[in-house]
């Protein structure tokens, strides 16, 4: 692990870092948020530059398909419920990959979402429930507490300071298997319910993913949909809180999402 060249350096950054380092989620991150989008940006750069690991489809080919799922992230975002809606970058990438049934969200708000999962869900809203989910744990800064917790403050100190680039490609492939505590999951699936309830969607649309889930067993739940709490606590949780918050949206788009299918390859 590369260290920072002297103690006084370190201490310097470090307490720059401490300033307004609180998450939205309550915690305390050790990064800034300037932080968070320069990491982000650095690790989208790493992940546009491997087309092998990461078959990311061209938006201009498939024009059709990011219109309609960056249709879904302007609904969210639109919702005013999203902390850093305009500090983030929000950017979306469709990675060809129908066996992987995954989406994940760098810190800054880069969104990954693999055509195995669009494939897999059933309709707009439940797609929407799962950007929700995503966005809320970069909006909420869960990504960077996390990568810390992984790889260690001096490492990600180092690759925001553009001296450890060699790491990136490793940084970049956890993220697609990042373990986010108990908390910061449930916070997570809170967030999407909050972010969807004054939109059009189905408050609830991210629960839809773990009930087909159970009704057809045989698929593992992804991190970005891990068991902690477990699925049966998770659809509960998902929809106490939209009934809490008395959400009254109820369309699922089905036909718009038929359009997005045909509109991948």
């Amino acid at each position: 692990m590369m260290k920072l060249k002297t103690p006084v350096v370190i201490a310097a950054f470090a307490a720059v870092l401490m300033t307004n380092s609180c998450s939205e989620g309550g915690g305390i991150n050790i990064f800034s948020l300037e932080d968070d989008i320069a990491l982000g940006a650095q690790i989208a750069a790493e992940i546009e530059s491997d087309p092998t690991t990461y078959p990311i489809l061209d938006s201009a080919d498939y024009a059709t398909a990011y219109g309609l799922i960056y249709d879904i992230r302007d609904r969210i975002l639109a919702s005013g419920k999203v902390y850093h809606k305009d500090d983030f970058e929000w950017q979306i990438r469709i990675i060809n990959n129908d066996e992987v049934v995954n989406a994940f969200c760098t810190p800054g708000g880069y969104i990954y979402v693999y055509t195995g999962l669009i494939k897999y869900l059933e309709d707009e809203s439940q797609l929407a429930g799962v950007l929700g989910h995503e966005m809320a744990h970069a909006d909420l800064r869960h990504s960077t507490d996390q990568l810390t917790e992984a790889y260690g403050i001096s490492l990600l100190i180092s690759i925001v300071l553009g001296e450890q680039e060699s790491v990136l490609a490793d940084v970049a492939a956890s993220l697609t298997q990042l373990a986010f505590s108990r908390g910061d999951e449930s916070q997570a699936d809170e967030y999407s319910v909050i972010y969807l309830c004054p939109t059009d969607y189905i408050a609830s649309g991210s629960a839809g993913f773990f009930v087909k889930v159970e009704e057809e067993g045989g698929v593992e739940i992804p991190e970005f949909l891990s068991t902690h709490p477990n699925p049966d606590n998770r659809i509960e949780n998902i929809n106490t809180t939209a009934e809490e918050l008395a959400c009254e949206g109820e369309d699922v788009f089905t036909d718009r999402y038929d359009d997005l299918l045909d509109a991948l390859p």
